[in-house]
Order: structure tokens, then C-alpha cells, then sequence
């Protein structure tokens, strides 16, 4: 399993605590993930918990995007790209979709199925630590948390 350092977004050796990009410290989450140690005198949400929070519809994620330091953070800022591209895409196909009368709304609740999975899914990867990358989305959201 992959493991990315939040700081920077470097990945992380199975080994290694310490991110050989950028030095910072990271240590290993419950799940298996890798999140920046919280230190003692910082007042905040810690990178996993902000990731994770990114995903509680689009407000969050702008937020984020918009305050330092989480819009300093790579982490932080892939999380609220990926939240805001995901639901532009989800709105897109809703609005496809609802066009379409009744073989369009009976898709439309399989794909509500999916989405609300997937959801479930990015929300733990956040929490622990992980870059879960969506396919088209993900390189898109890389691309712009990259971007500082």
C-alpha cells in the first residue's frame, strides 16, 4: 500500500517515519495510512481530520481551500479539489440523467448508490492518512493541489 507523505504529497517508503522530501515527521494511523504527528502548541484540525471534512459536501472544501494554513497544505488542497470536481461531475449527470423520464430517474438512483459508497470511501481513505486518487478527477485534482 502506498503511502504519501501529507506535508508534500512525496510518497513514503513502508520503512521510513520521516518523509525524504521535505524531513517532515509522520507517523502511522490506526487505518495504515500516513498523517503529520499533531504537535503539542498548534490549535487546528489535524491534515487527516481536515482531509476527511473536505468530503462533508462542498462548503468545507472551499473553506479549506480559502484559510491558511490548510490551503497551504497539499493534502488538505487535493482533498478539496477532488470533493469539488466530483461533485460538478455528480450534478452534470444528475441533471443527464433527470432529463431523461423514467429509465433516466431509475438510473439516477443506482447512480445515488454509488455515489453515496464512494463517498463512504473517500472519507476513510482521507482519515487515514491516504491519497485516494478517482480517475479522471484525481489527476485533476493533483494537478491543482500542486499548484500552491
Amino acid at each position: 500500500m502506498a503511502r504519501f507523505c501529507v506535508s508534500c504529497g512525496s510518497q513514503i517508503s513502508d520503512e521510513s517515519n520521516v518523509c525524504g522530501k521535505c524531513g517532515q515527521p509522520a507517523y502511522q494511523a490506526a487505518g495504515g495510512g500516513t498523517v503529520a504527528a499533531p504537535s503539542a502548541g498548534t490549535a487546528g484540525l489535524t491534515d487527516n481530520i481536515a482531509g476527511m471534512l473536505a468530503y462533508v459536501t462542498i462548503i468545507p472544501a472551499i473553506v479549506f481551500l480559502l484559510l491558511e494554513p490548510y490551503n497551504r497544505n497539499r493534502f488538505i488542497r487535493f482533498h478539496s479539489f477532488q470533493c469539488i470536481f466530483l461533485c460538478i461531475v455528480l450534478v452534470v449527470i444528475h441533471v443527464v440523467l433527470l432529463a431523461v423520464p423514467i429509465i433516466g430517474w431509475a438510473i439516477s438512483i443506482f447512480v445515488n448508490l454509488g455515489a453515496l459508497v464512494l463517498w463512504i470511501v473517500l472519507l476513510l481513505k482521507a482519515y487515514q492518512g491516504q491519497k485516494f486518487k478517482l480517475p479522471v478527477i484525481g489527476d485533476l485534482a493533483e494537478k491543482q493541489a500542486n499548484t500552491v
